[in-house]
């Protein structure tokens, strides 16, 4: 069992670890599919968003809001057709909608009362200014690809992160539900790693690129990650 009276600070992913993005993904972009008579799968969608925005996020550092107007029109370019403006903005303009996971606040909460809480996320700040109320808490820091100019699994935002919190990589927690974007650059700095392993409609991966580690703990849920650090240090 992972003993979390080691952690001083619990660092999160925000959207699929948080924030159920899929269903804000998936509900944009079968929109946009449909709107060019395209009919394709759940799953396929997932993978070809998450190839798309790895893609996007490399070489010289874009906005978030850009990288979701690119992986639009990459689906386009994919599919055989040309999406509109308003259909390219829509995925970023959508991301303020996007709501979290029914277990995350009350774990949230819970979790405060053990640990500091911060966020480090491939965002926008003025994007996850939208999400933050959702969330209900108060983090400690939060740090965004948009402060450190790149974006995870780049090093550069986890060593940010380092540097604000304030506290040593071995009293720092991460927890994300991507294994490419979160716990391989987490642990190549001495982090210890929960991989929240969300319901996908790509079990196991979800709307990110195939990416192989072994996290300290993995979890279905918040909830299990709240119990798993009150059994720990009871």
């Amino acid at each position: 069992m992972l003993d979390f009276s080691r952690f001083e600070i619990l660092t999160f992913d925000c959207y699929g670890t948080l924030i159920n993005w899929e269903e804000g993904i998936l509900s944009c972009l079968r929109t946009v599919l449909t709107a060019h008579c395209k009919h394709i799968d759940d799953a396929t969608i997932l993978r070809l968003y998450g190839d798309f925005e790895a893609s996007a996020e490399q070489g010289e550092y874009r906005s978030y809001r850009e990288v979701l107007e690119s992986v639009v029109r990459r689906f386009g370019e994919h599919f055989g057709f040309t999406p509109t403006d308003r259909e390219c903005h829509s995925l970023p303009d959508s991301l303020k909608d996007w709501k979290p996971w029914p277990d995350t606040v009350e774990a949230l909460h819970k979790l405060l009362g053990r640990f500091r809480l911060a966020i480090i996320s491939n965002v926008d700040d003025d994007l996850f200014a939208t999400t933050r109320p959702k969330l209900e808490v108060e983090f400690s820091q939060v740090i965004t690809a948009q402060q450190a100019r790149a974006y995870k699994p780049s090093l550069k935002i986890f060593e940010l992160a380092l540097s604000r919190v304030g506290v040593p990589a071995h009293r720092v927690l991460h927890v994300g539900q991507s294994v490419y974007h979160d716990v391989v650059p987490a642990q190549s700095l001495g982090l210890a790693t929960v991989w929240v392993n969300r319901p996908s409609a790509r079990s196991g991966v979800g709307a990110v690129k195939i990416s192989q580690a072994v996290p300290d703990l993995e979890i279905r849920s918040l909830a299990e990650l709240d119990k798993a650090s009150e059994q720990s240090r009871s």
